[in-house]
């Protein structure tokens, strides 16, 4: 589904990705992991198509969509739920999920289809549907980010450290919702600094360092690696 070959991104002088070379398949779960400032927020701004590359490509179900502007990638079915979520504060949570669907494909039907799987994944977002967005916990804020980028039916939904800053027990249902949602079909790229948690829903890892992919297979064989507990956790 998404395949990036040699890319190469620069900040001013600065290399960020070195010939970063991956793909993620049709109905997989891939994680991209590694220390922090390693470039993994990079490269998602790159493929959603915020930062411009130097070299390299990246195709999106084999159509070459290097360079393209943002809302011409999300409209070829790629969804991103960067960190810090940037939600709409004084919108209502409804107003949040409904910018989702804004210049979608789906019809008055499938929103409300949309919108009663989201309602399903993340049951507070019903219960709070007329508060502003603002007023949310960090947690039932990362929800609403989520559920915002699923409105969009995306085919690929690109996540950028989910658990970030929130309490145990929102990072369990949220995780638990990405099953969920690869169970129904979605492919999902999770970038995260948690290793535990996001190679145990995978089926394959990443690992980048300093711009870099050093390691690259099945999700379990990496949780075993020592070289990963040796760069990840010191």
């Amino acid at each position: 589904m998404l395949r990036i070959k040699k890319l190469i991104v620069h900040y001013g002088p600065f290399i960020a990705l070195n010939e970063i070379s991956l793909e993620v398949k049709a109905g997989e779960v891939v994680a991209l992991i590694g220390p922090n400032k390693a470039g993994k927020t990079t490269l998602l701004l790159t493929i959603s198509g915020i930062l411009e590359t130097t070299e390299g490509r990246i195709f999106f179900q084999a159509e070459d969509i290097t360079n393209l502007v943002p809302h011409k990638i999300v409209a070829r079915g790629i969804g991103h739920v960067p960190q810090g979520r940037h939600i709409f504060p004084t919108l209502s949570v409804f107003d949040n999920l409904m910018m989702g669907a804004y210049g979608g494909k789906g019809t008055g039907k499938t929103v409300q289809e949309d919108l009663a799987w989201i309602y399903e994944l993340f049951p507070v977002l019903k219960q709070r549907g007329r508060q502003r967005a603002g007023t949310l916990s960090g947690g039932e804020q990362q929800m609403l980010a989520i559920g915002r980028a699923l409105m969009g039916r995306p085919k690929l939904l690109m996540l950028d450290e989910p658990s970030s800053g929130l309490a145990p027990r929102y990072i369990d249902e949220i995780f638990a919702a990405f099953k969920e949602m690869n169970r129904r079909g979605l492919t999902l790229f999770i970038v995260e600094q948690e290793i535990q948690l996001s190679l145990a829903i995978a089926h394959r890892g990443y690992i980048l360092s300093n711009g870099r992919l050093i390691k690259g297979g099945p999700a379990s064989a990496l949780l075993k690696s020592q070289e990963v507990r040796a760069l990840c956790w010191g």
